[in-house]
């Protein structure tokens, strides 16, 4: 829910309209608890996705001989998904339109003139598409999250 604030001190001066402060209340997200009503390790179950995973050698064992878990833990990448969950989805979405602005922007300013200019041109592009994706579908998700039960 967005929160508009009043400002005193506010006045329009001659390179632009203002500043307008906007914050967002702080939402409270439960992660596990969102995952657990909405049943996802059933689906995942019915779906078989831990049976082929196993059948490209990605097993629990694996996982755990791997330390992945722990490292997780060490890092505190738990928290950081508590901390992320309550993230305005609608920010993650608005970040993604000036990245992928920027990926169409490489492809039509760096030159086709030699290999590798195409070879940059494509890598750079191809890192920003795949960012403003990225962004477009976390917030897809964390909008999911964030419903109201």
């Amino acid at each position: 829910m967005q929160v508009n604030k009043f400002d005193d001190n506010w006045k329009k001066q001659w390179f632009g309209a203002g500043l307008f402060y906007e914050g967002s209340e702080q939402v409270e997200v439960d992660v596990f608890k969102k995952l657990e009503k909405r049943k996802v390790l059933s689906t995942v179950e019915k779906a078989g996705l831990l049976s082929k995973a196993e059948e490209l050698g990605f097993t629990l064992s694996s996982i755990e001989k791997l330390g992945l878990f722990s490292k997780a833990e060490e890092l505190g990448l738990l928290s950081l998904l508590e901390k992320s969950a309550s993230f305005s989805p609608a920010a993650l979405a608005s970040a993604a339109l000036p990245i992928l602005v920027a990926a169409i922007l490489t492809i039509v300013v760096i030159p086709d003139d030699s290999a590798g200019l195409v070879a940059a041109q494509a890598v750079l592009a191809g890192a920003f598409g795949l960012t403003a994706v990225g962004l477009f579908v976390g917030s897809v998700v964390l909008d999911g999250l964030q419903e109201a039960d």
